[in-house]
């Protein structure tokens, strides 16, 4: 029977940093498996943008270009979803979903977060199409239109401010403020941003189109895109597993600890994209997973360096054998 096979490298998560970081380390003539569990992010976006010469371009087109490059170069690509990971005398076994295990002598994990929704009726269904949060993945294509800022945080001022860069029709929805200190209102009434008291109760649709928000009070106001602060979902059994993360979903506060070459406190972890830096766009992720397999590829050629010293002195040095 013929062993099991070991990878040089498990990338856990198939969006724009774990293909990056595959091709790379197919590149460096690694054996590289991605498990995709075909969840990006971004799917629900009709494009990508800031990622230079791919501007406009649907994410599902730029992750399966990514996926063709990482075969080109004799990488793997599983479909199906890690659930746990654990190391085994210096090897890392990652389970998935389906039962089937990988062994690889390092682990990259560039699965991501979800992204949890004010609870706010019709906004889910609204995410990625005219409710967004990014002003350079989305300010181009909305500018002059009218914006609405849900406020969930006292940073949605500061949100408010920088959309006024690409419309002056700006509505600042207090939503879950209170009140505002005198500064902020101070400069929301600078830049002629409108400020709407009260929860909002609902997303107005009609003809498959946002027309506005209805408040709780029954005040209803005009709005052409929502503008919201979604919370990174990060619980993952793979990183609770390798104890990187708490049961309840706390990971070195919003985001996965790393230092700047995506290396985590667990040895022979890297992590990249938007894991470790919730604000990363799709090409600062990619450029992430880049950063993060060629650290991982330099920590392999130091062990397998380490390894061939050892093999060469015991081959020069043999053990007396025993008569």
């Amino acid at each position: 029977m013929a062993p099991e096979k070991i990878y040089d490298v498990v990338v856990v998560g198939g969006g724009a940093a774990g293909l990056s970081a595959a091709v790379t380390l197919s590149r460096a003539l690694r054996s590289v498996v991605v498990i995709d569990a075909g969840e990006p992010r971004n799917g629900r976006s009709p494009e990508v943008h800031g990622f230079l010469a791919h501007e406009g371009l649907p994410p599902g087109e730029l992750l399966a270009a990514g996926r063709t490059e990482v075969r080109a170069y004799g990488g793997e690509i599983l479909q199906g979803r890690a659930v746990s990971a654990r190391k085994e005398a210096g090897i890392f076994i990652t389970e998935l979903q389906d039962r089937r295990s990988l062994r690889s002598r390092r682990l990259l994990i560039a699965s991501g977060f979800e992204d949890e929704l004010p609870e706010v009726t019709g906004i889910n269904k609204r995410w990625g199409r005219d409710v967004l949060h990014c002003p350079y993945c989305h300010g181009w294509e909305i500018r002059d239109r009218a914006i609405g800022i849900l406020a969930t945080e006292p940073a949605a001022v500061q949100e408010a401010l920088l959309f006024r860069q690409w419309s002056g029709n700006v509505t600042f929805f207090q939503h879950l403020l209170e009140d505002l200190d005198s500064g902020d209102r101070e400069q929301l009434e600078a830049r002629s941003i409108r400020v709407v008291k009260g929860r909002v109760a609902a997303l107005e649709i009609s003809q498959d189109t946002l027309r506005g928000l209805r408040v709780a009070s029954g005040q209803s106001v005009a709005c052409d895109y929502l503008v919201v602060k979604p919370t990174a979902r990060t619980e993952s059994p793979v990183l609770q597993s390798l104890g990187l993360q708490q049961a309840d979903g706390a990971a070195q506060g919003r985001h996965l600890g790393a230092d700047p070459n995506g290396l985590t406190t667990a040895a022979g972890v890297w992590a990249a994209g938007n894991i470790c830096d919730p604000t990363a766009e799709v090409i600062t992720a990619a450029s992430a997973g880049v950063k993060a397999a060629t650290a991982i590829n330099a920590d392999l050629v130091d062990e397998d360096t380490r390894l061939a010293v050892e093999a060469a002195k015991r081959a020069a040095f043999p053990p007396a054998v025993l008569s």
